[in-house]
């Protein structure tokens, strides 16, 4: 899971919710254009165009607006800007295998989550050399998240372990020094000209790892 640090919500989105009236009520089923893409590019921008679940590299066609509390059963926050991240796989692909926020769908446990706005939330999560990602220790609201958002299934565990082996091959793991491994932290916990590339938290992790963070 990729943290995000909420901003400000885009303010055409703030304009058409104080529309609000008597006759009529602002929900995400009828929210359009222009709002609805100043919504989405405002959730892009924040998240450095990555997943807010895998991570993965991600542009406004390739990705959707995510409720993290589901719309199905949190109506009350269907235009709460908190609860919306940009997940990877697009409104109108037909993801196979679905994963992230179309394999959450309505699934959700409030007793038993990770948000990407928790502050630990990256350091529940450990990753293999081969791209396999586990709940750190017996962490049971991220092993949970995990199964929902179908974060351990092939397609991604192989992205990964390409991202991961091209960095900490046979070679530097015989002899990687502490400063470079805070190097690679430091490095691939920022942006760059305001975008992440793929799985660049997976990168720092696992050094983090290294270090036994």
């Amino acid at each position: 899971m990729k943290r995000v640090i909420k901003g400000t919500e885009p303010a055409l989105f703030t304009q058409w919710k104080a529309l609000a009236n008597e006759g009529w009520t602002p929900s995400y089923s009828i929210l359009r254009n222009p709002e609805k893409q100043a919504l989405h590019d405002s959730l892009l921008r924040e998240q450095g165009y990555v997943c807010c679940y895998c991570g993965n590299k991600i542009t406004r066609e390739s990705s959707h607006v995510e409720h993290f509390r589901p719309q199905h059963h949190f109506v009350h926050l269907d235009l709460e800007y908190t609860n919306l991240h940009a997940s990877c796989q697009g409104e109108t692909e037909d993801p196979k295998p679905a994963h992230c926020g179309h394999s959450k769908g309505n699934k959700f446990d409030e007793n038993s989550n990770v948000s990407p706005l928790d502050e630990d939330c990256e350091s529940r999560f450990r990753f293999t050399l081969i791209g396999r990602i586990e709940a750190t220790d017996t962490d049971e609201p991220a092993e949970n998240m995990i199964n929902i958002l179908a974060l351990d299934i092939s397609f991604l565990n192989n992205r990964r372990k390409e991202k991961l082996e091209g960095i900490f091959d046979n070679e530097f793991l015989a002899s990687f020094a502490i400063e470079e491994l805070e190097a690679i932290i430091q490095r691939y916990r920022h942006p760059r000209d305001g975008q992440y590339e793929a799985f660049d938290h997976v990168i720092a992790r696992y050094a983090e790892q290294l270090l036994g963070r």
